[in-house]
């Protein structure tokens, strides 16, 4: 099993590196080897479309369309988006873009628009003001500029979209506050930022509910994409006794150190339930459906009938979801899962109602306060029963 899981690391090693270099673009119709982390070469510049021809939608992705986490899934959306709409657009993408480098994404938005991209997709927070820039700028006013998870819209060009994952978050919490012997939970976190915070509130809120006594520790990465760090990350929550780790993080190393040290694992992004190594350990995951968002937003593109929109995903439309609960999950974790899914599907739980406070004593949600959207996006700080460093 060990050895299993040390080639299964090495595996994800080899594509960080190959996604670093960023370069080649690739087709949906052709998606590249499992082994390769991206196509051979760039694609020449396209000529201008001809009436009829495909619309070109071009995407940037901060990994490897096969690391196993975050670019995977969101890869996914982009190939089952080509599959809906045959025939009317063709995709390219360019993979392992730096997000903390503005002129990467500037660079890498003009590559696909100069191969004939009249719709530019950036999939990674860090992609977000340089895009906005272009599409501000007045010179790419006949591009159509999506981006994923930031805030910037205007009402030509520039839209973005998210999802509601506190919900998935906040159920798998409930699994793993049933699970845990130990009553410690590790948190493997890329940044102390909002969107992060989010995520470590649900999961330990929906924990607490059925488990008063458990903590959640954090262990930041402060990286997005950093396979060595996130194992290492999972390796020192399990040295303080976590028995059960989870992740917002973009690769399966976390789920790999749980793995490896007989833990149970909560995933992220993709359901890796058949990833080898994991039979044991893999609980399930809070993942996403890109293609619900991508698919009518495109259409309605090519219809001419879009208009920006800041669009936020619940598990009501389906697109976020918690992926299927694997054997290793008890049929009471199960039966309290549905129970509260059907809540939150339904509009009569809000994930964040009070009374909740931070971990500092001040108050997030008074008493039968239900946070909403715009509040949830204000939280700044970890609750009450989450150990994570300032």
């Amino acid at each position: 099993m060990k050895k299993i899981l040390l080639i299964a690391l090495a595996a994800i090693m080899v594509l960080a590196l190959s996604a670093c270099g960023g370069k080649d673009a690739g087709s949906a119709a052709t998606p590249p080897p499992a082994d390769s982390g991206s196509n051979a070469a760039a694609q020449e510049p396209a000529a201008e479309p001809e009436s009829g021809d495909p619309v070109t939608v071009g995407f940037i992705y901060i990994g490897a369309v096969n690391d196993g986490g975050y670019t995977q899934t969101q890869h996914n959306g982009t190939v089952a988006l080509q599959e809906a709409l045959a025939g009317k657009i063709k995709t390219v993408w360019l993979e392992g873009i730096d997000d903390t480098n503005t002129q990467a994404a500037t660079d890498a938005a003009k590559q696909l628009i100069d191969q004939g991209a009249t719709i530019v997709i950036g999939t990674s927070f860090g992609f977000g003001d340089a895009l906005f820039a272009l599409a501000e700028s007045g010179d790419y006013d006949d591009i159509t500029f999506l981006h994923f998870s930031g805030s910037n819209i205007n009402d030509k060009n520039f839209g973005n979209y998210f999802g509601a994952m506190e919900e998935p978050r906040y159920l798998s919490g409930i699994i793993a506050g049933l699970q845990t012997k130990t009553n410690k939970l590790g948190y493997v976190a890329a940044y102390p930022y909002t969107e992060v915070k989010i995520g470590i509130n649900a999961f330990a809120l929906g924990a607490q509910s059925v488990n008063p006594d458990v903590v959640v520790n954090v262990v930041y990465t402060n990286s997005w994409y950093d396979p060595a760090g996130e194992k290492q990350a999972a390796e020192a929550l399990l040295s303080q006794g976590c028995d059960v780790i989870t992740q917002h993080a973009d690769t399966a190393g976390p789920q790999l150190a749980a793995a490896d040290a007989g833990a149970f694992t909560v995933g992220y992004n993709l359901d890796n339930s058949g990833l080898e190594g994991l039979e044991d350990a893999f609980l399930t995951a809070p993942i996403w459906h890109h293609d619900v968002y991508l698919k009518p937003t495109i259409q309605a593109i090519l219809d001419g009938t879009w208009t920006p929109e800041s669009y936020y995903g619940t598990l009501a439309d389906g697109y976020i979801d918690l992926a299927p609960l694997t054997k290793n999950v008890t049929e009471e974790a199960k039966a309290k899962v549905e129970e509260v899914r059907a809540q939150i599907q339904s509009g009569a739980f809000n994930v964040f109602t009070g009374p909740i406070e931070y971990a500092d004593g001040t108050v997030l949600a008074e008493d039968g306060q239900k946070l909403d959207r715009g509040q949830i996006w204000s939280i700044d700080k970890v609750v009450k029963g989450v150990n994570a460093p300032e």
